[in-house]
């Protein structure tokens, strides 16, 4: 190393380690009923970070963890609904479901979370969700589906492939209610979405 007048080098030595210990260290991944869930994700070149996961149950069985990504955190459920910029719902198969199972819980959440008006209006990209959830198939443990929202709807990705998107930012933001509406699929998990 080159000598700095004034005999500073050791102090530029102590500075330059101190930056080095406060980089940031590789991410920590938090583990939600036994399976990793990253603490920040990459979608369309914009950075998510984890806004909260937890598990999703029914009838005490453990059905899938759900991770709620955001490009900032927050504990505003209509906030995150109401957002154009992109989030990410993240479900981690926990179990084999079929299609119609997961299909069905889905509009059933429409369901509890939308006008009777509303929900008439969304009748086809509600079919159009139901079409892309038969498509996929059976979603089998360990499985991940994705539901990326953004200001123009919602696409769909099975174990990353892309299997078709729904424009309509109405429709998202029904979508997205199902777990963070006035009456989610589990209250204990709106909780852990909201970071709680």
């Amino acid at each position: 190393m080159r000598r700095i007048p004034g005999g500073r080098t050791a102090a530029l030595s102590l500075m330059l380690a101190a930056c080095l210990a406060g980089a940031p260290a590789q991410s920590a991944d938090v583990e939600v009923a036994g399976v990793r869930v990253p603490d920040s994700l990459s979608e369309g070149g914009r950075a998510l970070v984890l806004n909260g996961a937890g598990v999703r149950t029914k009838f005490v069985v453990k059905v899938y963890v759900a991770a709620l990504y955001a490009t900032a955190k927050s504990s505003d459920a209509a906030a995150l609904v109401n957002s154009e910029e992109p989030r990410r719902m993240r479900l981690l198969l926990l179990r084999d479901v079929d299609s119609k199972s997961l299909d069905g819980a889905l509009q059933d959440g429409l369901r509890d979370n939308t006008s009777a008006q509303e929900l008439a209006e969304l009748k086809a990209p509600a079919a159009r969700l139901s079409a892309l959830m038969a498509e996929i198939g059976a979603v089998r443990e360990g499985d991940v589906v994705d539901l990326d929202f953004d200001a123009r709807g919602v696409a769909v990705t099975d174990n990353g492939k892309l299997r078709g998107r729904i424009d309509s930012p109405t429709f998202a933001r029904a979508l997205l209610r199902v777990w963070l509406g006035e009456k989610p699929a589990q209250a204990s998990l709106k909780k852990a979405l909201l970071g709680g």
